[in-house]
């Protein structure tokens, strides 16, 4: 049983589900405290001209140290985001297969009122579409306890994790030596090498949201989730 552990992000880019697909369990972790300019509550797209930020706003004044899965929202967002992807890829060569289930997505996201929700419906949906069968379950229903790697341990523990997949960020604090005693083994995701694929910004950019592969490539689009094959590395050069 490989478990994976991340704080949920807003439509993320493909090295997430890459990491998620690689895993059996991947646990939300929104009990985590929210923090701000980060990838919760926003994402990149490309557009003609380059990247943009789409950013969730969110309610936070004088709201410190709140967790991500308590986090509500200023205002609506949601139309205009679905309006910001339609300008920047209705031109895309597959925007036109892609774009009703994604809208279907935001229309849903519309009604809801938290954060961790949205992200979740967002994931669950891409997930699916990328044909990826990992189960994914929030860290409440572990009932966690502890802090930074004693948190991660226990909910490994009561997810019967015998793997830990881990992002690379985490070794400034995880200690290996506690999962090692609990009979859990910690492997590190390493992210890429990456295909490149047709893509209408000025400068091939890895790192935006998932969806830009989606209008990018359609039916391919789960063949550049992850690392490029022997063969595909040696043609690149």
């Amino acid at each position: 049983m490989r478990v994976a552990i991340i704080q949920s992000c807003y439509i993320p880019w493909k090295g997430f589900f890459d990491l998620i697909g690689r895993t059996d369990r991947y646990v939300v972790l929104d009990g985590a405290q929210y923090v701000k300019r980060h990838w919760h509550n926003r994402n990149r797209i490309m557009t003609p001209t380059g990247p943009i930020w789409l950013t969730i706003p969110v309610a936070t004044k004088s709201r410190f140290e709140q967790p991500i899965d308590e986090v509500g929202f200023a205002e609506p967002w949601a139309d205009k985001h679905w309006r910001s992807i339609e300008l920047a890829y209705r031109k895309s060569p597959f925007f036109a297969e892609e774009a009703p289930a994604l809208k279907a997505v935001y229309e849903a996201a519309h009604r809801l009122e938290r954060l961790t929700d949205v992200n979740t419906l967002f994931l669950k949906a891409l997930t699916k579409r990328l044909n990826i069968s990992t189960t994914i379950v929030r860290d409440s229903e572990f009932s966690p306890q502890g802090q930074r790697t004693e948190r991660l341990l226990d909910i490994c523990k009561k997810a019967g994790a015998t793997r830990y997949l881990s992002g690379p960020s985490a070794r400034e604090y995880l200690d290996e030596s506690a999962f090692a005693a609990a009979g859990i083994a910690v492997e590190w995701m390493s992210y890429g090498p990456y295909q490149a694929y047709p893509q209408r910004g000025p400068t091939f950019d890895h790192a935006v949201s998932v969806i830009d592969v989606l209008f990018s490539t359609g039916s391919a689009a789960a063949s550049y989730c992850g690392p490029m094959t022997i063969e595909q590395a040696a043609r690149t050069g």
